[in-house]
């Protein structure tokens, strides 16, 4: 049987936050077929081997795409899909696809959507079982881990530096992961990752020319394929909402994530998570409406957690 699993989502951590379902669905029918609007989540999923596929389509917001996704879908061949978002379009393009089962989220819920809470509910309701873990382990090749290894060096405690981010209310800031990352060489012996993404890259390149210890590697200019390995190999990710944590928390490591205004359901499906929030705020009411000043975290709180982990 051939299945699909529809992520309507552009950015790489909300698809990879939903990747403990697309095992839950590939326990039961092999292999699915996983189709995104996530450029280079092909390239991040790889090495999964409950994912026959990765299929990247354009964004479709319009009530005229649906014949044109509906044609992709139809190329597809599937008798069943999931499609994890309230997405009538996407409901109707289905069936015009001929797939025989297009399962989909309640329409018109989009609204306080809780990506945590509503695919657990999605998954356990389609496939009659009673519970899913809302976690997963991420899957990287040994020879990517033992190739990225070389980078590393079990004398030093090693954190990935998350300082870019999609939106920049959502950005610690360069000045504040400076100044953090040259307190901490002043009482420990560590080795950051810096990464912000190739289009950040004057982001990484302000962060390294200003760090007095030269004990720093820029990610900025490696792929998806090749900067995966090093956010499963670090001890600890500290930095924005962004894909790298999510790559860290399913790895099993712990990542600090500084929540400045993001919605807290991109970090409640993980027991790996150490949140820090602007003093007063509250964890229900930090979303993408809510303008909190980045200094509100100040550099004393996040240096205080990485020690407080470091020493467990």
């Amino acid at each position: 049987m051939r299945v699909g699993v529809f992520l309507n989502y552009v950015g790489l951590g909300a698809n990879i936050m939903h990747l403990s379902y697309c095992h839950e669905i590939a326990k039961i029918y092999g292999p699915i077929t996983l189709i995104t609007l996530a450029k280079n989540l092909d390239q991040a999923l790889e090495d999964d081997g409950s994912i026959k596929e990765v299929i990247i389509l354009e964004k479709n917001k319009k009530i005229t795409d649906i014949l044109k996704i509906s044609s992709k879908l139809k190329k597809l061949k599937l008798d069943q899909i999931y499609i994890f978002y309230p997405s009538p379009r996407l409901f109707i393009a289905g069936k015009i696809a001929g797939i025989k089962k297009v399962f989909c989220y309640p329409f018109f819920k989009k609204k306080k959507l809780h990506l945590v809470d509503a695919a657990k509910k999605f998954t356990c309701e389609k496939l009659k079982i009673n519970n899913c873990d809302t976690e997963t382990k991420f899957q990287i090749s040994e020879k990517k881990i033992y190739q990225t290894k070389k980078f590393f060096n079990s004398s030093t405690f090693n954190i990935v530096i998350g300082a870019g981010s999609s939106g920049p209310d959502t950005r610690w800031g360069e000045e504040n992961f400076i100044s953090l990352i040259n307190k901490l060489n002043q009482i420990g012996e560590f080795f950051f990752y810096i990464q912000a993404g190739p289009n950040q890259k004057d982001i990484s390149e302000k962060i390294m020319n200003n760090i007095e210890k030269k004990n720093c590697l820029d990610l900025s200019n490696k792929s998806i394929r090749e900067v995966v390995p090093f956010f499963a190999l670090c001890d600890l990710y500290v930095g924005n909402d962004s894909f790298m944590h999510h790559v860290t928390s399913q790895s099993q490591k712990p990542a600090i994530v500084l929540l400045i205004n993001s919605p807290r359901a991109y970090t409640d499906y993980s027991k790996y998570y150490h949140r820090i929030i602007p003093p007063n705020a509250s964890l229900d009411n930090i979303n993408h409406s809510f303008l909190y000043s980045p200094n509100s975290i100040t550099v004393k709180m996040v240096e205080e957690k990485i020690l407080e982990i470091k020493n467990k």
